[in-house]
């Protein structure tokens, strides 16, 4: 009877309940930072993250993810899974008809270049470095300005659904500054993609990026260090605008996040 009763209480013991604390709300589009013992090793789903050495990871939920994320952190052999519901969100959808060919699809002399392009940003956002300047706050790009497109709309042109738009859309004059929102490295610097124009993507560490998109000029170059405020380039209309405006991302590898997630934009 007492040997029963130990082994109960080794059981009791050893079965370790991890301090796990989030940041962010489990909802379609957001951003996500997550505290916990260092050295825990921390998957989400079924991808392991980096872990600082602090017991910070990153990771979002995509637009339209519609089941529960699960994190498993394992430290010394013990293992705790947590389970988290995902709400939805309601998004902006437009339907426009009767528009010419050309103002729906590109032609299709553009499509290798446009294959091209989409691999030189897939690799950037690709990239897991141990940089940790995700844990940081975020500032607005452009100060003093109005949204003008927000992340998870879509139109349907000609009764073709395109692309969901996974930005926040600055107004502003062409010529206008650009900050940069958090520090970073430059990974990528492109003066002239066809849908994004003058493109620049930083790298914050652990598979968070940012994009900013149509700009007229830029002012850094790939592999820089750049600080959080520092002038990066110019508001544009390059690539497929309509007007002059800029169209800031966050990404988590290849997961599109809602920049309103991280900016706190009333």
């Amino acid at each position: 009877m007492k040997k029963f009763f130990f082994f109960i209480l080794i059981l009791f013991f050893t079965k370790t309940s991890f301090a796990v604390e989030f940041q962010g709300k489990f909802i379609q589009g957001h951003f996500i930072i997550g505290k916990t013992e260092p050295d825990t090793k921390v998957l989400i789903d079924k991808k392991e993250v980096r872990v600082t050495d602090d017991g910070f990871f990153a990771f979002g939920v995509g637009r339209d993810r519609k089941y529960n994320i699960v994190i498993t952190l394992n430290k010394d052999g013990n293992k705790q899974k947590i389970v988290k519901k995902i709400f939805k969100r309601k998004y902006n959808i437009q339907r426009i008809d009767g528009l010419p060919e050309e103002k729906v699809s590109p032609p299709e002399e553009m499509y290798e270049r446009i294959k091209k392009e989409n691999k030189l940003i897939g690799s950037a956002r690709n990239i897991d470095s141990n940089l940790t300047h995700f844990k940081n706050k975020f500032t607005v790009p452009i100060e003093n300005t109005i949204i003008t497109g927000v992340y998870g709309s879509q139109r349907i042109l000609n009764g073709e659904p395109k692309w969901p738009h996974y930005g926040l859309d600055f107004a502003a004059d062409e010529g206008t500054k650009i900050e940069a929102m958090l520090d970073g490295i430059v990974t990528l610097a492109e003066p002239d993609l066809y849908y994004s124009g003058g493109t620049l993507i930083f790298d914050h560490g652990h598979g968070i990026s940012t994009l900013y998109m149509h700009m007229q000029k830029i002012f850094v170059k790939k592999g820089q260090k750049i600080k959080q405020g520092d002038i990066i380039g110019t508001v544009g209309s390059t690539g497929r605008a309509t007007g002059a405006h800029l169209d800031v991302r966050l990404n988590w590898f290849q997961t599109r996040l809602d920049p309103e997630t991280v900016l706190n934009i009333k």
